[in-house]
């Protein structure tokens, strides 16, 4: 990857209640180091109150342009302050995120959001998450790409309750999903080698004993494997037994989110979000807000600096 790319990202602070503001902090000297520039994109006057409560001292550089931050070397950490004297939290950030979707949008960068508790955000609005939320003003379908050093693996739903993860699957949506996965990944240039896509039901259905939505999958694996020879297809597999054998160059889909979630953040240590489907790249570290940690200088900034790297 080109050093512009890697120039070119915009970090969302997220929720500053959170080790968010420490993990950039703690990632300044090797990303300075490797001349990346941290641009920040939030709240200037509570970011400079945090930096100054960990005892962090930089140069900081308010910009009112993104472009401004050509004019300067990468010692510096630059702002583009996005502050909001509201008392309103929830719609406060959502409009934070809505800036710094229009500002990757329109300027071609990629954007890193920090984490937020998605309970902030939930209240009052009927948005799951950041990714559901990008998504909706974007008018994209989009996935999210978990990508880790022993695979990577996307769940068709994500943030939803799990009595309504079958409300709109069938064989037309399930056909949709997975070619547009194949063509944005194709679009991208990532190296996956197969495709395993996993069964929704115990023993992916055991013939349709458990279920009969294997039986669909089944059908549009054939049908996409017959239109497409650039990567295969396998499936469905039983997901207890999926995962016996992994490497980073095999992509799983799953069709909800802990059947992905769980077995990812158990055998991959180094992890980010990658938000695809979007015409630009929205990536988020895998850490949390972490209060349980915070000020306590125990964060792990391994997935903050993965994201800033690719």
């Amino acid at each position: 990857m080109s050093t512009k790319a890697l120039n070119n990202k915009l970090i969302f602070v997220g929720d500053l209640n959170s080790i968010n503001i420490e993990i950039i902090a703690k990632s300044y000297k090797y990303l300075t180091k490797k001349k990346i520039k941290i641009i920040l994109v939030g709240d200037i006057e509570n970011i400079k109150n945090y930096f100054k409560k960990i005892k962090f001292r930089v140069s900081i550089i308010e910009i009112f342009s993104i472009e401004d931050h050509q004019n300067f070397n990468s010692k510096n950490i630059f702002i583009f302050d996005i502050g909001s004297k509201s008392v309103d939290k929830p719609n406060m950030i959502l409009n934070q995120i809505v800036i710094s979707n229009n500002l990757s949008k329109h300027k071609s960068y990629d954007l890193i959001t920090m984490p937020i508790d998605k309970s902030i955000i939930k209240k009052g609005n009927k948005f799951n998450g950041v990714t559901e939320f990008l998504s909706q003003i974007n008018y994209k379908k989009t996935f999210m790409l978990m990508r880790g050093e022993s695979f990577s693996i996307i769940p068709l739903t994500t943030h939803i309750k799990f009595k309504n993860i079958l409300d709109k699957f069938n064989a037309n949506s399930f056909y949709k999903d997975i070619k547009e996965i194949i063509h944005i990944i194709n679009k991208k240039g990532f190296n996956y080698n197969r495709i395993i896509i996993l069964g929704i039901n115990p023993h992916a259905g055991e013939d349709g004993t458990l279920g009969d939505e294997e039986n669909i999958i089944k059908k549009v694996i054939i049908k996409i494997n017959k239109e497409i020879k650039l990567i295969k297809l396998y499936g469905p597999l039983s997901a207890d037994s999926a995962f016996k054998n992994i490497d980073s160059k095999k992509l799983f889909i799953s069709y909800y989110h802990d059947q992905a979630l769980i077995p990812f953040k158990i055998l991959n240590i180094q992890s980010i979000n990658h938000t695809i489907g979007l015409s630009y790249n929205r990536f988020s570290p895998t850490h949390g807000t972490a209060n349980d940690i915070l000020f306590k200088n125990k964060s792990n900034n391994s997935s903050f600096l993965q994201c800033m790297l690719n």
